[in-house]
């Protein structure tokens, strides 16, 4: 096997564990986000819970595969208005603290 091979396995690996790690932490980011939206629809307990659940399931079953849009729909039907800035901010921080989450994981 030449030194190119080599390479080109290692480039494919690590290809495919930055994939596995995206998919974990788009996961985790959007249970993180439907506990955020349960709370600010005034869902608690194991109700909480399965609504998180929902906003993770949305991305392989809505038609738009986002759960961020289920999310911002579930909010403006309960009626909870949030600004589409502070939206996008409380993405960023489940995804920030996702990724953070699962690398503290790894490193136990």
């Amino acid at each position: 096997m030449t030194t190119f091979d080599d390479r080109e396995k290692a480039f494919e690996a690590k290809f495919k564990l930055d994939q596995e790690m995206q998919f974990k932490v788009n996961v985790r980011r959007d249970k993180l986000l439907g506990l955020w939206a349960a709370e600010q629809m005034g869902i608690t307990g194991d109700a909480a819970k399965a609504y998180a659940l929902t906003v993770v399931d949305a991305e392989f079953t809505e038609p738009d595969h986002d759960a961020t849009h289920k999310v911002a729909r579930d909010l403006a039907e309960k009626g909870v208005q949030i600004e589409d800035r502070l939206f996008k901010k409380e993405v960023d921080r489940c995804r920030d603290l996702a990724a953070a989450q699962l690398i503290a994981e790894l490193k136990r």
